[in-house]
Formats: C-alpha cells, sequence, structure tokens
C-alpha cells in the first residue's frame, strides 16, 4: 500500500511545460509504466489480504502516513516528485538480493543519500521472512489455516478486469514487452499462499531471468539507465513537475507564515483554497475507496445472483467505479498552487492521499452503504465549493460529471440500504 501511493504520486509529477518537445514521449512512457507497477503494487496488496484471511488473521489497508520508518518498510515514507534520487529509493526497495552488476554501487548510493543515510530494506527481505514463516508447521500449524475463507478473498474474476495478458500500461512501450498480468490470487493452502508469495516477490524483484523484463526492478531500472542517458547530452533535463514534498490538507485553510520546503521530513500545509477543496475531495475519495474494498472482502459470494446482483458484486462495482471517476484528481492536483502567495509554476500542490481517521466499518450490510453514502454527500458539498471557484473549461466538465454521477450513486445507495433493511425486517 505504501509503495502504491507514492509511486502514484511520483507518476504523477512526471510531464509539465520544462519537459522539452523531443523528450515528452520518453517521459509519458515512463509515466505509463510507473502507474502500472503502482496497479501491480494493488494486486500484491489484494492478494496479500486474501493470506490474512486465511489465516483468520484481520484485515490491513493501513500504512504509514508521513515520514516514518520502521524494520520492514524500505525508506523512509515520502511523497516526493521522481527524480534519480526518489527513483534509486526505488530500484532499492524492488532490487534482488545478489543485484552487484553495475550501476548497483551508484544506485545504492544514491538511494541511502536520499534516505538521509538511514537504513535502507529491500522488498525481498520481508517477502523472505513471510515465505520462510509460513512454510514452517511449527510457527503456523496447519489449524490455523481457514480454507472455507475462499469465499470471501478477492478473484482474478472479480478484480482483473481487463488486465489480462499485460492489456494495461503499455501503450507507448513500442517494441518493448507488454507488461505481466495482475497478481490477484485465491489461496487455500500452505502451499497455494507459499506460492501466492514467492509469485508477488518475482514480479517485484525478478528472481528467474526469464521474468526479469517484466519486473518492477527491471523496468525502474530502465528508466534510470534512460535518464542517466538523456543527462549526458542535456544535463539541464528534468521530467518532473516542481510539486512539493508531503501535500497535506488540513480543517481549514488559515494563511501559514511557514515556508515552502522540499526537504523529504517536512510537510507542507495546502492552504490555497480551489487547492484546498480538491485535494479535501481527493481524501473524501480515497477514504471511500479503501472502505469499500474493507467492505467487499467482508463478503461471501458470487459477484451476481440468478436475476441480480449481490452484495459482494454492488460494492465490488462501486469500487471500479469509483476508480475510474477519482483517477483525475491526483492528475489535477499537480496544476494549482499549495499556497495562494507561491505561483503554480514554482510550487504546485500535488496529491495528499491522507490516510482517514479510522478504517472501520459497519457490523451491519445497511448501516455500511450508510457509511458509504455519508462519503459522497461530503463528496458533494466539496464539489460546490469547487463549481464556485474553478474557471478551467475542462475542470468544471469533470466537476459537473462527478456531480451528475454522484447524485445517481446516492439514489442507487438509497434503493442498497432500503433493500438490505428489508432483509433484516424479514429475518428478524
Amino acid at each position: 500500500h505504501a509503495l502504491m501511493v507514492q509511486y502514484l504520486f511520483a507518476a504523477y509529477s512526471l510531464g509539465g511545460p520544462q519537459v522539452a518537445p523531443q523528450y515528452r514521449e520518453t517521459v509519458e512512457r515512463w509515466q505509463e509504466t510507473i502507474l502500472g507497477i503502482a496497479k501491480e503494487e494493488m494486486g500484491h496488496l489484494i492478494t496479500v489480504e486474501n493470506v490474512l484471511r486465511l489465516l483468520s488473521g484481520p484485515l490491513n489497508f493501513d500504512r504509514e502516513d508521513f515520514p516514518y520508518d520502521a524494520e520492514f518498510y524500505p525508506f523512509d515514507f515520502t511523497f516526493e516528485r521522481l527524480t534519480l534520487d526518489s527513483l534509486s529509493k526505488y530500484i532499492y526497495a524492488e532490487m534482488p538480493a545478489d543485484w552487484t552488476e553495475p550501476p548497483s554501487k551508484e544506485v545504492k548510493r544514491r538511494a541511502r543519500q536520499a534516505n538521509h543515510h538511514e537504513q535502507l530494506h529491500a522488498v525481498h527481505e520481508l517477502f523472505d521472512l513471510m515465505i520462510s514463516t509460513i512454510s514452517n508447521p511449527a510457527l503456523v500449524p496447519d489449524e490455523c489455516f481457514r480454507p472455507e475463507t475462499v469465499g470471501q478473498q478477492a478473484s482474478w474474476n472479480e478484480w482483473g478486469r481487463g488486465y489480462a495478458h499485460g492489456a494495461r500500461g503499455s501503450a507507448l512501450q513500442g517494441s518493448q514487452p507488454r507488461t505481466p498480468d495482475l497478481i490477484i490470487r485465491t489461496v487455500d493452502s500452505r502451499a497455494s499462499a507459499v506460492d501466492a508469495l514467492h509469485a508477488i516477490a518475482e514480479q517485484g524483484e525478478a528472481m528467474t531471468r526469464e521474468m526479469e523484463q517484466f519486473s518492477h526492478f527491471r523496468r525502474f531500472l530502465d528508466i534510470y539507465l534512460e535518464w542517466e542517458k538523456i543527462l549526458k547530452a542535456d544535463p539541464k533535463f528534468d521530467p518532473s513537475r516542481p510539486v512539493v514534498t508531503n501535500p497535506i490538507v488540513e480543517d481549514s485553510f488559515a494563511p501559514r507564515q511557514d515556508k515552502v520546503s522540499m526537504d523529504p521530513g517536512h510537510r507542507n500545509v495546502i492552504t490555497a483554497p480551489l487547492t484546498f477543496y480538491y485535494a479535501h475531495l481527493l481524501n473524501v475519495r480515497y477514504r471511500l475507496l479503501l472502505s469499500a474494498l474493507n467492505h467487499a472482502l467482508h463478503l461471501y459470494g458470487a459477484l451476481d445472483a440468478t436475476n441480480e446482483p449481490t452484495a459482494r458484486g454492488e460494492v465490488i462495482t462501486l469500487i471500479f467505479s469509483e476508480m475510474y471517476k477519482t483517477l483525475p484528481l491526483p492528475a489535477v492536483l499537480v496544476h494549482p498552487p499549495l499556497r495562494d502567495n507561491a505561483p503554480a509554476t514554482k510550487a504546485p500542490a500535488g496529491p495528499p492521499f491522507q490516510m482517514p481517521y479510522t478504517l472501520d466499518i459497519p457490523q451491519e450490510e445497511s448501516d455500511r452503504w450508510r457509511w458509504h453514502r455519508d462519503m459522497v454527500v461530503a463528496s458533494q458539498h466539496l464539489l460546490d465549493l469547487i463549481s464556485a471557484l474553478e474557471k478551467d473549461p475542462r475542470r468544471q466538465g469533470y466537476v459537473a460529471a462527478l456531480k451528475e454521477s454522484d447524485a445517481d450513486l446516492i439514489g442507487l445507495m438509497n434503493r442498497i440500504i432500503a433493500k438490505s433493511d428489508k432483509r433484516m425486517e424479514v429475518t428478524a
């Protein structure tokens, strides 16, 4: 989860007017690559939740929010524009244990420097420990596995829509190979859990030669090598907008006197009114996505019954609809200013992706939908405020379309709540 959102922030920082025309297609291709890797991290997250389900463990969608280190986090959590330094940290996180060929020394040096010379960790350290632990019956006895939870787990048929055979994240790759499938696996035994974790580890670090070209490690490293080659010909090349590090929103946008900082350990508070409302809107929709994902993995059953969607199908439809509707928001937020007194060309905000105060969901099905509806109602209020301030015609169109879609969504949620309440009355 942490890697996914940091990769998203870095990807959306790419582009801008400072990129010369001859490099724009290259930078767009890099962005597409990193967004594809972020989608694969989402598949990894869902599969690990399935393993937690199999072990009767609590689901865990939490992550650290801003600069923080722990034993298995690869590097200090930081939302930052893509640079060779931040890219080095991503390569380090995804690298195989035995990576020694050039430019390994340079990348590792850059990564340590970018992480304040603090200890970094490669993701394989965590997966090695998980695999060895789950493989050991003395540490995880057979009785800990609950194969009956497969009905609650996320499956490829539900979550792999449109992502088969590399059919996403490869439109600009030219002659390069298509991207790999998302890894979304149900698990019903010790062996299948270990196989799933091995598959995730391989997609990250590529432990076999035949998978290396598809790995996160190799794709990040290819960007690094291509970037260095461009710099030799054009030392002023910069593919990223000057978005600030760690943008956040607070409860109000009162003016602030502190300076905008690009220091990875600093939070930059958004106070420009329009940017503030867009950032809050993204945070509310992000919370809705996480809550709905948590909701879906608490439900049994197929997506459809004989003639209507099941409860599980309704939630998963909500999630996919929400992902498509929210997709433009991070891209919008790399344009407006952080502060009214700081020009957008010097300090654009960037998407905050702040964690909600709670990821708990209500126990009853109808109350869960009321929970989701409250977030959509909150979004409508923010959209009204944005409408009053937004002057850009394209963004005005997006806001109007989202308002109309949300009105339909609230009507659908009301019908689901009424239907769920009626079921409860019948069974009471």
